[in-house]
């Protein structure tokens, strides 16, 4: 008898049945949730889903998001529209609605896939960091149930804002970096690296602790290469807060050295009492 083997958590939470041509249910889960509310990363990679059911290009894409209120753990439908085509390129939109209010609104640009033998060039190496088992892993949380599938570590040098400590201000960095997977293994593709690039917590926490509010406004994600490790490293960081805002700039990183994704976050900044500490 053929051996069943169970889908993976993550693909079961991103399964979605069509309901007409490019129009989708699915269920968002709470299996990914920060402070009880679905991660901007699990939602944009249900989206992302979406919009590679819906393209003829498979390649690695440009995928950037709105979101203009926020998601539940419950039923949604997903709209796809398809922008444009041509040779190198399919740019598609999608829409995610629930109880008739759009909540996020995304749009993806799919390339074909690449040529052999692309000029390449880095001015920037990984991030260099202690080795994955001697980082220090989030710990799993109630209300942050991310953590209870996601294998986050933060190199130890870049922990002291989970402690309680605050970097001296003449040394302040705005910046986290660490290792990532899935607590059950899984290999990485689009949806997974979306995931990924939301994955770490704002790193204005390393300078501003926990105290800040910084809901996400848009996040953009530029998939370089689909890495056949199933762990990442990223580095993110902040240089500007100003106007009620706080940009966040990521990089993902294959454990070979090849750079995996770019990330571009945008959110609200705002200071609040609320403060928890990492234990």
């Amino acid at each position: 008898m053929k051996k069943v083997i169970n889908p993976h958590l993550f693909d079961r939470d991103l399964e979605m049945q069509p309901v007409e041509q490019h129009v989708f249910s699915v269920r968002i889960t709470d299996n990914w949730s920060i402070n009880y509310a679905p991660n901007g990363g699990y939602v944009m990679a249900v989206l992302a889903k979406a919009m590679l059911q819906c393209s003829d290009k498979q390649g690695t894409p440009i995928i950037t998001a709105n979101y203009i209120s926020r998601c539940q753990a419950a039923d949604a439908l997903i709209y796809v529209d398809l922008l444009s085509t041509s040779r190198n390129f399919t740019r598609l939109q999608a829409r995610l609605v629930q109880d008739g209010e759009e909540r996020v609104r995304a749009w993806g640009t799919f390339a074909s896939d690449p040529e052999s033998g692309l000029f390449e060039s880095y001015e920037a190496d990984p991030p260099e960091m202690e080795a994955f088992e001697r980082c220090i892993q989030v710990p799993k949380m109630p209300d942050l149930t991310l953590f209870d599938h996601i294998d986050l570590r933060f190199d130890p040098a870049a922990m002291d804002w989970a402690l309680g400590k605050q970097t001296p201000s003449e040394q302040a960095r705005s910046e986290h970096k660490g290792w990532v997977q899935f607590m059950n293994p899984r290999n990485i593709d689009i949806p997974a690296i979306v995931l990924f690039a939301d994955a770490f917590p704002p790193c204005v926490f390393a300078t501003r602790g926990m105290n800040t509010w910084v809901p996400t406004i848009e996040f953009s994600v530029n998939i370089r290469k689909v890495s056949a490790s199933c762990r990442l490293k990223g580095v993110f960081r902040t240089r500007f807060i100003s106007s009620g805002l706080v940009e966040e700039d990521g990089e993902l990183w294959d454990e070979t050295g090849t750079l995996v994704a770019l990330s571009r976050q945008i959110a609200k900044y705002r200071q609040t009492t609320y403060n928890t500490r990492l234990k």
